[in-house]
């Protein structure tokens, strides 16, 4: 099977899954910095995923927790404060400019378990599309907004339909997500990889042809990278890009 990335106008193919840093290339960088999306790039990944939250001002921040340890609670600080006691910690439109040329996966944190819940107004939602559509170095086609939050990528289809979405999901059955995320409309399908480890070839491409493409999370281990893509998912997410290329085979065609 063939996979299709669209970066920039232009149209990547290559005869294996994709491959997406993990918050960057987070094995060799820290987590969600630059350095991890610019060595991500370095590796030859076809793209990074990272997380969004947002600071007391709206700011849209990367990070993955809510609280930075010895910082505090993001969302109750402004992004100056912030920005001055941690500078490595990017601002969304910073990591997006990071990696152009690359496939982004958003992922909204802010989740409704979350203390910095993004509902009732959806805030973060709305920003991020705001933002993928003002962007001039990263066309929509190049990003997904993804969320554990089936709630928060429902608002994100209706608030922006030209952007892809992706319902992250844990420890849940491959068909039956499946079955939920394109009855919903969502393009991506995100399963973690101990689900998407007992499914079968069959229920992969069962979703494939609902609409739905299957994103595969974390995955670091060479054998599993390979059971995978035998079964024929579209993209892996990975703390080690290079090891997921190695084998896999090759790098962009």
């Amino acid at each position: 099977m063939f996979r299709f990335a669209y970066f920039i106008g232009c149209t990547v193919m290559v005869d294996r899954p994709l491959v997406l840093g993990h918050r960057g290339a987070s094995r060799a960088r820290p987590e969600n910095t630059l350095a991890a999306f610019a060595h991500a790039r370095e590796l030859g990944a076809d793209g990074v995923e990272l997380d969004a939250r947002r600071s007391a001002d709206g700011r849209l921040v990367v990070h993955h927790d809510p609280v930075v340890e010895g910082f505090g609670l993001i969302v109750e600080r402004a992004f100056g404060a912030l920005r001055a006691a941690h500078p490595e910690i990017p601002t969304l439109a910073e990591a997006l400019e990071a990696c152009a040329g690359m496939l982004v996966n958003v992922e909204i944190k802010c989740l409704p378990w979350e203390p910095d819940a993004d509902t009732p107004d959806r805030f973060v939602v709305h920003a991020v599309a705001d933002l993928i559509r003002a962007s001039e170095l990263v066309p929509a086609s190049d990003v997904i907004v993804s969320s554990f939050d089936l709630g928060a990528i429902d608002a994100s289809r209706a608030f922006a339909p030209e952007i892809a979405t992706g319902w992250l999901t844990s420890g849940q059955e491959v068909a039956t997500t499946a079955a939920i995320a394109a009855e919903h409309g969502h393009a991506w399908l995100n399963p973690d990889r101990a689900a998407a480890l007992r499914a079968s070839s069959e229920t992969i491409a069962a979703a494939q042809r609902s609409g739905l493409r299957v994103n595969v999370w974390t995955v670091d281990e060479p054998g599993e990278i390979t059971t995978l893509a035998a079964a024929g998912v579209d993209a892996i997410i990975t703390d080690v890009p290079d090891v997921a290329l190695d084998a896999l085979g090759g790098r962009r065609l």
